[in-house]
Protein backbone atom coordinates (compact mmCIF):
# COMPACT_ATOMS: atom_id res chain seq x y z
CA UNK A 1 0.00 0.00 0.00
CA UNK A 2 1.86 3.31 -1.01
CA UNK A 3 1.59 6.40 1.63
CA UNK A 4 0.86 8.94 -0.87
CA UNK A 5 1.60 12.18 1.29
CA UNK A 6 5.04 10.60 2.84
CA UNK A 7 6.09 9.55 -0.80
CA UNK A 8 5.07 13.01 -2.41
CA UNK A 9 6.84 15.15 0.78
CA UNK A 10 10.08 12.81 -0.08
CA UNK A 11 9.98 13.59 -3.95
CA UNK A 12 9.19 17.02 -3.05
CA UNK A 13 12.39 17.49 -0.85
CA UNK A 14 14.50 15.68 -3.76
CA UNK A 15 13.13 17.75 -5.87
CA UNK A 16 14.45 20.85 -3.56
CA UNK A 17 17.73 19.31 -3.83
CA UNK A 18 17.98 18.57 -7.25
CA UNK A 19 17.03 22.06 -8.14
CA UNK A 20 19.02 23.68 -5.43
CA UNK A 21 22.17 22.10 -6.96
CA UNK A 22 21.51 22.92 -10.62
CA UNK A 23 20.57 26.35 -10.27
CA UNK A 24 23.61 28.97 -10.69
CA UNK A 25 25.25 30.85 -7.50
CA UNK A 26 23.64 33.72 -6.51
CA UNK A 27 23.10 35.08 -2.99
CA UNK A 28 20.07 33.84 -1.45
CA UNK A 29 18.05 34.41 1.89
CA UNK A 30 17.80 30.51 2.65
CA UNK A 31 18.56 27.56 1.08
CA UNK A 32 15.31 25.89 0.57
CA UNK A 33 16.50 22.79 1.82
CA UNK A 34 17.26 24.47 4.56
CA UNK A 35 13.37 24.16 5.28
CA UNK A 36 12.45 22.25 8.51
CA UNK A 37 9.06 21.13 7.53
CA UNK A 38 10.86 18.39 5.90
CA UNK A 39 12.51 17.46 9.22
CA UNK A 40 9.61 18.11 10.45
CA UNK A 41 7.85 15.55 8.20
CA UNK A 42 10.63 13.10 8.84
CA UNK A 43 9.75 13.36 13.01
CA UNK A 44 6.36 12.64 12.65
CA UNK A 45 7.05 9.32 10.70
CA UNK A 46 9.28 8.38 13.39
CA UNK A 47 6.61 8.77 15.80
CA UNK A 48 4.09 7.10 14.07
CA UNK A 49 6.43 4.05 13.84
CA UNK A 50 7.42 4.19 17.65
CA UNK A 51 3.67 4.30 18.51
CA UNK A 52 2.99 1.36 16.37
CA UNK A 53 5.70 -0.28 17.81
CA UNK A 54 4.39 0.29 21.26
CA UNK A 55 1.10 -1.74 20.42
CA UNK A 56 2.54 -4.32 18.72
CA UNK A 57 2.05 -7.67 20.44
CA UNK A 58 3.75 -10.03 18.11
CA UNK A 59 6.54 -10.43 15.50
CA UNK A 60 7.95 -7.19 16.84
CA UNK A 61 11.18 -8.23 18.67
CA UNK A 62 14.90 -6.88 18.03
CA UNK A 63 17.14 -9.81 17.45
CA UNK A 64 20.12 -8.92 19.22
CA UNK A 65 21.14 -5.81 20.90
CA UNK A 66 22.69 -3.01 18.66
CA UNK A 67 24.54 0.04 19.21
CA UNK A 68 23.10 3.62 19.02
CA UNK A 69 23.95 7.42 19.24
CA UNK A 70 22.99 9.18 22.57
CA UNK A 71 20.61 11.55 21.93
CA UNK A 72 21.02 13.45 25.26
CA UNK A 73 22.13 17.06 24.21
CA UNK A 74 24.25 19.11 27.03
CA UNK A 75 23.90 22.73 24.95
CA UNK A 76 26.98 24.08 26.75
CA UNK A 77 29.40 21.14 25.17
CA UNK A 78 27.17 21.09 21.74
CA UNK A 79 28.11 24.78 21.10
CA UNK A 80 31.94 24.49 22.38
CA UNK A 81 32.24 22.05 19.28
CA UNK A 82 33.05 23.04 16.00
CA UNK A 83 30.68 22.96 12.77
CA UNK A 84 33.03 19.80 12.12
CA UNK A 85 32.55 18.11 15.27
CA UNK A 86 28.67 18.60 15.27
CA UNK A 87 28.47 17.19 11.55
CA UNK A 88 30.83 14.35 12.38
CA UNK A 89 28.75 13.25 15.45
CA UNK A 90 25.39 13.51 13.73
CA UNK A 91 26.90 11.81 10.46
CA UNK A 92 27.78 8.81 12.56
CA UNK A 93 24.21 9.01 14.42
CA UNK A 94 22.79 8.79 11.16
CA UNK A 95 24.98 5.34 9.86
CA UNK A 96 24.29 3.48 13.44
CA UNK A 97 20.73 4.53 13.31
CA UNK A 98 20.60 2.91 9.67
CA UNK A 99 22.70 -0.04 10.59
CA UNK A 100 20.15 -0.34 13.43
CA UNK A 101 16.91 0.02 11.80
CA UNK A 102 18.07 -2.50 8.81
CA UNK A 103 18.83 -4.77 11.72
CA UNK A 104 15.49 -4.15 12.89
CA UNK A 105 13.58 -4.61 9.48
CA UNK A 106 15.30 -7.99 9.36
CA UNK A 107 13.73 -8.98 12.82
CA UNK A 108 10.65 -7.90 12.54
CA UNK A 109 7.87 -10.53 11.51
CA UNK A 110 4.99 -7.91 11.39
CA UNK A 111 4.23 -6.75 8.09
CA UNK A 112 2.18 -3.66 9.57
CA UNK A 113 5.35 -2.65 10.96
CA UNK A 114 7.56 -3.23 7.95
CA UNK A 115 6.38 -0.18 6.11
CA UNK A 116 7.04 2.01 9.42
CA UNK A 117 10.40 0.60 9.35
CA UNK A 118 11.19 0.99 5.63
CA UNK A 119 9.94 4.43 5.98
CA UNK A 120 12.20 5.37 8.80
CA UNK A 121 15.14 4.06 6.48
CA UNK A 122 14.65 5.86 3.63
CA UNK A 123 14.08 8.98 5.83
CA UNK A 124 17.44 8.61 7.31
CA UNK A 125 18.91 8.24 3.80
CA UNK A 126 17.17 11.27 2.90
CA UNK A 127 18.62 12.91 5.88
CA UNK A 128 22.18 11.94 4.95
CA UNK A 129 21.42 13.63 1.30
CA UNK A 130 20.28 16.46 2.88
CA UNK A 131 23.72 16.88 4.80
CA UNK A 132 25.55 16.01 2.56
CA UNK A 133 23.96 18.68 0.07
CA UNK A 134 24.75 20.76 2.90
CA UNK A 135 28.30 20.64 2.33
CA UNK A 136 28.77 18.26 5.36
CA UNK A 137 31.22 15.68 4.68
CA UNK A 138 29.69 11.73 4.65
CA UNK A 139 30.39 9.50 7.90
CA UNK A 140 33.46 6.54 6.91
CA UNK A 141 32.57 3.91 9.84
CA UNK A 142 35.53 2.70 11.74
CA UNK A 143 37.11 -0.61 11.28
CA UNK A 144 34.74 -3.68 12.85
CA UNK A 145 34.54 -3.67 16.74
CA UNK A 146 35.63 -0.19 17.23
CA UNK A 147 32.72 1.38 19.81
CA UNK A 148 31.93 5.18 18.85
CA UNK A 149 32.24 7.90 21.34
CA UNK A 150 28.77 9.02 22.27
CA UNK A 151 26.88 5.65 21.30
CA UNK A 152 25.17 3.22 23.54
CA UNK A 153 23.36 -0.08 23.57
CA UNK A 154 19.25 -0.75 23.21
CA UNK A 155 18.23 -4.08 23.05
CA UNK A 156 14.06 -3.93 22.30
CA UNK A 157 13.18 -2.16 19.31
CA UNK A 158 10.59 0.37 21.26
CA UNK A 159 13.82 1.51 22.79
CA UNK A 160 15.47 2.11 19.02
CA UNK A 161 12.48 3.70 17.53
CA UNK A 162 12.65 6.46 20.84
CA UNK A 163 16.22 7.01 20.39
CA UNK A 164 15.82 7.39 16.21
CA UNK A 165 12.88 9.69 17.02
CA UNK A 166 14.98 11.40 19.87
CA UNK A 167 17.73 11.92 17.56
CA UNK A 168 15.83 14.03 14.89
CA UNK A 169 14.47 16.06 17.08
CA UNK A 170 17.75 17.19 19.07
CA UNK A 171 21.08 16.60 17.00
CA UNK A 172 19.81 16.63 13.19
CA UNK A 173 17.68 19.77 14.39
CA UNK A 174 20.37 21.69 15.41
CA UNK A 175 22.44 20.75 13.32
CA UNK A 176 20.25 22.21 10.41
CA UNK A 177 19.67 24.78 12.26
CA UNK A 178 23.34 25.95 12.78
CA UNK A 179 24.77 25.01 9.28
CA UNK A 180 26.35 27.96 7.59
CA UNK A 181 24.21 27.04 4.48
CA UNK A 182 21.42 27.83 6.44
CA UNK A 183 21.91 31.24 7.90
CA UNK A 184 20.32 34.21 6.89
CA UNK A 185 22.65 36.85 5.67
CA UNK A 186 22.31 40.06 7.72
CA UNK A 187 24.83 42.56 5.66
Amino acid sequence: MLDRPANSIRLFALLLMLLELSKPTFPSPLRPICDLRVLNHFIQEARDAEAAMKVCREGCSLSQSVTVPQTRVDFDVWEKKNASEQALEVQSGVWLLEQALNLLRTSVTNTELHSHIDSSIRNLLSTSAVLRSLNIQEYSPPATGVELEGSWTVSTATELLQVHLNFLRGKVRLLLLGAPACQHDVS
